[in-house]
């Protein structure tokens, strides 16, 4: 007798290779420094590369691959959008994978709520492996966000939001005592706590890797029911040795809407931060350059396409994108 199993399988398509589609009644980017309009036209219009998220996560260019990747969060699916337009899912039934990041020799890793750990590798037909579980014998809270160090270290952030809401992990009694940024050396398997946050969420660093960035906000409990919200909706900046070690603790800027859920650090160091009312624009030198509006919240934003110049963005069941002039 036949086996019709394969052919019950649902396809990897969710869309058909397309142009991207304008989004009707954007206006206009706000420049409010001069240096800005160098990088990014005042009238350059936002698109639309998919629409069909539930919450959008995690975006990330891996250029081994010529491909956008990011996370559908509550969906559990990680997915892959690529230059003629087509989107598929690579991942499928994720443990509810937000934060994902390209480590050098383009494997991917992941933060996963679900299984609350960091992971590697993984596609339609393997799950990623767990690389990080526990700090001191204890679990981690629910990873959220990470970023690769030109070293090569992973580090990410541990708030607890995915232990709190049943849409975004599972609820869970934390194990540990405080919400942390840490440092993961692949090679070795070292494990450091670098600094603790209320709420730490989105996680950057400059190109020279000098400086690092991370978000706290605790400001969003207030969305979760049952909690409370925290004072928190702002970016951290740390200077970073070449060991790791972090000093110069410092407030780098807030979002008037919303909370600087994630964000993006370009070869200027220019801060490229979401907020419920689209991407704010900040130099190094703490000026605020202007602002990308979009009509739904974002959660992240990446650089990405052949040449890097295209600005990614998740906002809810939206992958947008804006091109930038360099």
């Amino acid at each position: 007798m036949p086996n019709h199993f394969n052919d019950l399988l649902p396809t990897r398509r969710l869309r058909a290779a397309a142009p991207p589609q304008p989004m009707e009644g954007f206006g206009s980017v706000q420049i409010d420094d001069a240096r800005l309009a160098e990088v990014v036209s005042p009238t350059a219009r936002l698109t639309a590369l998919y629409q069909g998220t539930v919450h959008a996560e995690g975006p990330a260019w891996q250029g081994s691959r010529g491909r956008l990747v990011w996370s559908d969060v509550p969906n559990r699916r990680l997915l892959g959008w690529y230059p003629d337009g087509h989107v598929e899912v690579l991942i499928d039934g994720t443990w509810f994978m937000n934060g994902n990041a390209v480590q050098a020799d383009g494997t991917l890793v992941h933060c996963e709520h679900g299984r609350r750990c960091i992971s590697r590798g993984g596609d339609y037909d393997n799950p990623p492996e767990p690389m990080v579980t526990h700090y001191h014998g204890k679990r981690l809270n629910s990873p959220n966000d990470l970023a690769v160090a030109p070293d090569g270290a992973i580090w990410f952030t541990d708030p607890m939001f995915g232990i709190l809401m049943p849409n975004q992990g599972a609820l869970a009694e934390p194990e540990l005592d405080h919400c942390s940024v840490y440092r993961f050396a692949p090679q070795s398997g070292d494990l450091r706590r670098m600094a603790d946050f209320e709420q730490p969420n989105g996680i950057a660093f400059s190109d020279d890797g000098a400086t690092l960035y991370v978000s706290d906000t605790s400001l969003s409990l207030g969305d979760v029911p049952g909690q409370r919200a925290g004072a928190k909706h702002e970016i951290v900046a740390f200077d970073v040795a070449q060991d790791g070690a972090l000093s110069n603790r410092r407030f780098f800027c807030h979002t008037d809407h919303g909370a600087p859920d994630g964000f993006a650090v370009d070869r200027r160091g220019w801060v490229w931060t979401s907020a419920s009312d689209g991407i704010h624009i900040w130099s190094s030198d703490r000026v605020k350059l202007g602002y990308i509006p979009t009509p739904t919240a974002v959660a992240n934003c990446t650089f990405g396409g052949e040449d890097g110049r295209r600005l990614f963005i998740t906002a809810k069941e939206f992958l947008f994108a804006i091109d930038l002039l360099g």
